[in-house]
Formats: structure tokens, sequence, C-alpha cells
């Protein structure tokens, strides 16, 4: 998945998207409006470079990665005050 001057794998989680919805609902009127979209969900391989060398690791890639199965443990709150993100609580999924 090209992210312009990096590189990800995209993920596809309908579940997910729909626990973003609902927190996003819950928090209607407080996100900034990176936040109020609908997420492109995706694991960073690599971030701030030159894309020309993104476009480079993208087609390296390419043939060697492929599609599988996944799931989500839980989700982890962090908290940005001004600094690096700072880690609150893991909440686990039941069951898994």
């Amino acid at each position: 998945m090209p992210l312009g001057r990096g590189t990800a794998l995209k993920l596809v989680s309908p579940a997910m998207i729909d626990i973003w919805r609902n927190l996003a609902d819950r928090f209607h009127g407080l996100l900034i409006p990176q936040d109020g979209h609908k997420p492109r969900l995706h694991v960073t391989v690599q971030n701030k470079v030159h894309p020309k060398e993104a476009k480079a690791l993208q087609v390296e890639l390419a043939p060697v990665i492929d599609p599988r199965a996944f799931h989500f443990t839980g989700l982890s709150l962090h908290i940005y005050r001004d600094g690096p993100w700072e880690f609150v609580r893991t909440y686990p999924f039941r069951g898994r």
C-alpha cells in the first residue's frame, strides 16, 4: 500500500471499522479531521523516505507479500501530550 513517502501493508477488517465508527460516534465533535474520516487500516513498513525509495520497496515486496488471514487480539490506548505517545492500557478482546 503506497503512503506517498512510505510503504504499508493494507489490512481489511470490517469489524475493526465498526469499532472505529462506534468510537467516532461517541467522540463526535472532539475528533480532529484526520481522526474523523474512515481509516485506511495498515501496518507501516517504511515511513518518511523519498517517494522513489518507497516505490522501489513496493515493487520489491509485491511478489513476496501474500494476503493472509489475521486477527486483532485487542486495542491499546495511548495519549499524546506534546511528546512521545504515552501508553495507558490494553483492552483485550474476549475469547481471542
